[in-house]
């Protein structure tokens, strides 16, 4: 195990906003000397509000209805939650979680989050930062041990700027069976051994990649002393009251009310060798419960609001034009101050969308165990739909 050691520096509130996008600031931290046992928060209660009989959500309901008929009979299969001002207005379940069983999608109905999994891997990441455990201005060496890669953060692993390699592409160059799962422990271990080349210098521009978050996750496990998996669950899936969230384990196999994940054909998608590293994707969730994890980043259940700030200041400048990411979050910043704060993902046949308007608390949530590109062209008719506006541009088809 590692022995680090820290030194305390005094900042305001403001120099640690400053920090999310000065690659050349200095944290305000005073840390410990070893992670024992972090605090918990306290659990919040489980239960949703809904607003579904005034006449204005009922209006809405019915013309959500009639657009999901439409993506029905188009082929969408998944699970659908709409939340405004801390409310249900819509919740939906279409299709199959397992086809051959003729087992419904339902509440419980736990879904493939893909890419939208980064969200909870930069919160473990913030939320051991806040709790003075780790600095995100702390080169990635310091805490893994052997990692090859010189000047790169824990920052910028978060906001896509190390220029590492892709795992998902070198991978196969040293596994020869790339059906077998391997952890994220042995992504990291390959990297040591071969040293695969990087991409770019660290630092000199926005590049998207999975490594970046897998190597999050093995600091969690270094800095925390304990599973990934374990961790996502002790510190936010309960306290938040996610009851049907899990880090998937491909050793273990999936819960009989997990989602199959199906190809557009609706042949099941196999498992190969990135299904058992963690932190890029990997954890199953619901409608419901990723309507907790939204609500709770408004309450401060788990993050402070100045971390929360930290989170979605836009870290990349370098391309023209409104999309940006911050600390695991994409965004869209318009000129007007408004932001556009979310994460979609794709992994095998499960496509999602998860869009939050933050300054209208207006959340977006699909979850796709089908093959299904066209689900993430459905967040502009949704937003129009609620708020009464023509379906706008801006919004973003990436995973």
């Amino acid at each position: 195990m590692l022995r680090i050691t820290r030194t305390s520096i005094a900042a305001s509130i403001l120099s640690v906003v400053l920090i999310a996008c000065n690659p050349g600031a200095e944290p305000a931290r005073a840390y410990p000397p070893r992670h024992h046992d972090l605090p918990r928060k306290a659990a919040v209660p489980a239960s949703l509000s809904y607003d579904t009989t005034s006449r204005e959500s009922r209006y809405i309901i019915e013309r959500l209805d009639s657009f999901y008929t439409q993506q029905q009979r188009a082929g969408f299969n998944g699970s659908v939650l709409i939340g405004y001002k801390g409310n249900v207005i819509y919740e939906r379940y279409y299709g199959y979680a397992n086809r051959e069983g003729l087992q419904r999608l339902s509440p419980n109905s736990s879904s493939q989050l893909a890419s939208t999994s980064k969200t909870f891997t930069s919160a473990a990441i913030l939320y051991l930062y806040e709790n003075n455990y780790l600095d995100i201005n702390d080169p990635v060496s310091k805490y893994l041990k052997g990692f090859p890669y010189a000047g790169v953060t824990i920052k910028m692993l978060l906001d896509h700027r190390s220029g590492l390699p892709d795992y998902l592409k070198f991978t196969s160059r040293y596994k020869k069976n790339t059906r077998i799962p391997i952890t994220s422990d042995d992504v990291l271990d390959i990297m040591i051994k071969y040293r695969p080349a990087a991409e770019s210098k660290p630092n000199t521009r926005f590049k998207y990649c999975n490594t970046n978050f897998v190597m999050l996750a093995c600091i969690i496990e270094e800095v925390s002393e304990m599973p990934f998996a374990h961790f996502m669950k002790t510190y936010i899936f309960d306290p938040l009251g996610m009851k049907n969230t899990f880090v998937y384990n491909p050793d273990h196999g999936l819960p009989s009310n997990a989602a199959i994940s199906y190809k557009a054909s609706w042949v099941r998608e196999p498992d190969m060798f990135a299904d058992g590293v963690n932190g890029d994707k990997g954890i199953y969730s619901t409608v419901r419960d990723m309507y907790r994890w939204d609500q709770s980043l408004y309450n401060n259940d788990i993050l402070s609001n100045e971390t929360m700030e930290l989170a979605y200041g836009p870290c990349s400048f370098e391309k023209p034009g409104v999309k940006n990411y911050g600390l695991g979050w994409r965004m869209l910043c318009y000129p007007n101050g408004n932001k556009i704060v979310y994460h979609n993902g794709w992994w095998h046949g499960n496509n999602t969308v998860f869009y939050r308007f933050i300054q209208e608390n207006l959340t977006i949530i699909v979850l796709g165990n089908k093959f299904n590109q066209s689900i993430y062209r459905q967040a502009p008719v949704v937003y129009s739909i609620v708020k009464g506006k023509p379906v706008g541009s801006g919004f973003d088809d990436e995973e």
